[in-house]
């Protein structure tokens, strides 16, 4: 049980540790939320469980919802969406660049807008 507990000790460092260094704001949250989650685990094997039950119910629960709502309201949650599909449709492949070109260069050709014309 000794061992348990040095393993859920060594979680709760880590995960201090990395939600501090995280940049993005639901991660964030989502690394609290296992902390308060871990330290849950960790006040049951102290034998307290009100104070386990505390931390559930407030750390995990309730201020992760504020978190997010907050995150909601501040636009932070929908802003991230958006930067994925702009970097989605900006990592087109060779492939497709030279697919898309290709394809506009034979409409002008066959609409006769890419000719020279010789005066």
């Amino acid at each position: 049980m000794q061992i348990f507990t040095y393993i859920l000790l060594g979680f709760l460092v880590v995960c201090a540790i990395s939600v501090s260094l995280s940049k993005n704001l639901l991660n964030s949250i989502l690394i609290f939320m296992s902390y308060s989650l871990i330290m849950s685990v960790i006040w049951i094997l102290l034998e307290s469980p009100d104070l386990a039950i505390t931390e559930a119910a407030v750390g995990a629960g309730i201020t992760s919802i504020l978190f997010f709502i907050t995150l909601k309201k501040i636009h932070a949650i929908v802003e991230t969406d958006k930067d994925e599909e702009a970097a989605d449709t900006e990592a087109l492949t060779a492939d497709e660049k030279t697919a898309a070109v290709s394809g506009q260069a034979a409409e002008l050709s066959e609409t006769g807008q890419g000719e020279k014309k010789d005066e």
